[in-house]
Order: C-alpha cells, then structure tokens, then sequence
C-alpha cells in the first residue's frame, strides 16, 4: 500500500483531490457517494491523512492507530435512531470544541448526514451552526449516500468529495488481491452493480452463478400457460430469498466484530436497535439490486434476440419484423420493471405482472 488512499478502489480522482487537501486542509469535508461507493472507508483514510505528519503514508503509528480507531482525537459521532436528532449534532460540536490531546488535530466524523434533514424534528440547523465557526484545529468530515435539496446550505459550508460507483474490473482486481478465486471474483463484480460491499458478499456465494443462469434461461421458458407464468414468478422470489443468506451471514459476523472491537476500546457499541434497523435498510437494498441484477440479465438476454431478428429481417426472414416487435415490447415491459422497483411495490406483484406480459400464451 503506498498511502492510505491506495485501499479506496475506483476512486482515483477523489484521492487525488484528497492528497491535496490533507496538505491544505479546510475545517468541513462532505463525501457524497451511494452505498458501496466507500464512503467511510474514505472518511477514514483523509481522516489518517490529516492527522498523519507526511499526510497519510499509511506506515506510521499514527496511521495505523486512526485507520484501527485508536487516535483520541479522532471521533465517530454515532446516532441512536433512525434519524440524526439535534442533541446528537450538539453533542458532536462540543467534541468539535475540544483542544486536541496530540500534535495533529481534532477531527469530527458523521456519517449519513443526510438524515438530518428526516425525523420529527431536523437537525440539518444544528449542524449548519456547528460548521460555521469551527475551532481552528478541528475538521469536521461529513458522510452522505446523497445530497437532497434541504441539505444545499450545510454542504455550501464544505469542500465536496464525490464518490462514484468503481468499475467491475477495479472491484474485480480487488477481490483477487483478498484472496477470492478469479472465476468467483469476476461473477461477483459483474453482479456487484459497481458496489464493493455487495462484491464481497457475493463472492462467498457459491450459488451466484447457478442463479445468473437462472435469470438467463427464463425467456425461454416463458412458453407455456399462465400458470407456467405463476410458477415462475414464485420460483424467482424464492432465488431472491436465497440470495439473501450470504448477506445475513455477514451482517451477523459485522455485528460480533463491532462489539468485541467496542469491548476492547471500552466504547459503546451500535445498540441493537439502531442495528436492526441498519440490517433492514441493507437486506432491502441488497435484495432490490439482486432483483435488478436479475431484471438485466433478461434484458441482455432479449437484446441478443433482438440483434438477430433485425439481421433475420434485413436478410428477408418474413417473419421477423413480427419477433422484433414483441422483442421490443418485452424489453420496454423490463425497463417499467426496473422503474417500478424504486417504488414501494410489492416485490412478488411486480414480478408475476412483468412475466404474464413477457409470456407467450
């Protein structure tokens, strides 16, 4: 590892920009980046940097005790609830206010910013009077997997950092480099739709490639009857099911690290709650990208067809203009299926509608 930066993957330019500012640092930072964009290991990574003397060589003791969360004056500002409340956000300003214990500075962390602005009461306030006159050595860095309009004034006090999703081959590399088998780690980054933390789950998935293959044979077995159609859909929601173990596996093994690591430092560890609620948001964004990753396999499947019978036509098939418009039909019923998966539709009634409208009865 050359730097701290060097474990941020697909991110070049952010450390880039980030090399640079760990010399001439500012007092607020706000890294926006989707989930599996690698948003905290970024927040982690400039915060060593900052406190590091040769900005972040990744080799020295004070590297290695920001990165292992052993600096004092580095502090993770922790919510207990779904959204940040304002005694939270006051509570990280008088952190803000302390005189650092070391040489290097002090360095406020939040994490999923953008739930100030949720809740019953928003905070965003409080932390915008918290960013507008900082102690002189404290830096406060922001995390956010998006950026809503109400938020504009508290990042209009902050450099942003942008953070895009890597590429299928960075994620595919790093794999590799933690041991995963070539085979397992492309089948995971292609599935991992650009987010390193899916990847990984994926990769401990010996049934990801059974279940693309699944994806893949489905226009070809919607022939039959509509109840063919039906069982289908049912099967389908039974692949998402399974491909949900992998990823409780993990979130089980996380919580367990969290608390012997809270033990050993004498913190406090996320409560269960506030856990549970986390391991919601994740299986229900990790199963809607299992069913996106489904959706595009199909889609990929109907775009091959649809590339022959325009050959076919051009060679005077004359039936296949007729298969190049159901063909299209089929791919614009995928993509209102895509569509609706950001809504709160029910998951099983999406699927039994697209593929009675895929079927040929």
């Amino acid at each position: 590892m050359s730097d701290v930066f060097s474990s941020l993957v697909g991110a070049s330019s952010a450390a880039d920009a980030l090399r640079h500012h760990a010399r001439h640092p500012v007092h607020a930072y706000l890294f926006i980046g989707a989930a599996g964009t690698g948003v905290h290991d970024a927040l982690n990574a400039f915060a060593a940097a900052l406190q590091c003397p040769d900005h972040g060589c990744a080799r020295c003791p004070v590297c290695r005790g920001v990165l292992e969360g052993a600096d004092a004056d580095v502090q993770w500002i922790e919510r207990a609830g779904p959204a940040w409340r304002v005694d939270e956000i006051r509570e990280a300003e008088r952190v803000a206010r302390r005189r650092p214990l070391g040489p290097g500075r002090q360095i406020v962390i939040l994490e999923d910013v953008e739930l100030t602005v949720s809740g019953a009461s928003p905070s965003a306030p409080a932390l915008l009077k918290s960013l507008e006159e900082p102690p002189t050595r404290t830096v406060f860095l922001l995390g956010a997997s998006e950026l809503p309009g109400a938020l504009d004034t508290v990042a209009s006090r902050c450099v942003l950092v942008r953070l895009v999703a890597p590429r299928d081959g960075d994620i595919e590399e790093r794999l590799r480099d933690e041991g995963v088998s070539s085979d397992a780690a492309q089948s995971a980054a292609r599935a991992a739709l650009g987010n390193l933390e899916r990847a990984r789950v994926l990769a401990d998935d010996p049934a990801l490639v059974a279940r693309l293959d699944w994806w893949r044979a489905l226009p070809d077995r919607l022939t039959g009857t509509p109840a063919v159609a039906s069982a289908l859909a049912r099967e389908a929601t039974a692949l998402l099911d399974e491909a949900m173990e992998p990823l409780e596996r993990s979130l089980t093994q996380a919580a367990t690290r969290e608390r012997d690591e809270a033990a050993q430092l004498g913190v406090r560890a996320t409560n269960r709650r506030e856990f549970e609620a986390q391991s919601r948001r994740e299986q229900r964004r990790f199963r809607a990208e299992e069913l996106t990753v489904g959706l595009s396999t199909m889609t990929a499947v109907y775009r091959e067809r649809l590339a022959r019978d325009l050959e076919a036509s051009r060679e005077g098939d004359p039936r296949a203009d007729q298969r190049v418009v159901a063909t299209l039909r089929r791919l614009d019923a995928l993509a209102e299926a895509q569509r609706r998966l950001s809504t709160t539709l029910d998951e099983g009634l999406l699927l039994h509608d697209l593929l009675f409208t895929l079927s040929d009865f």
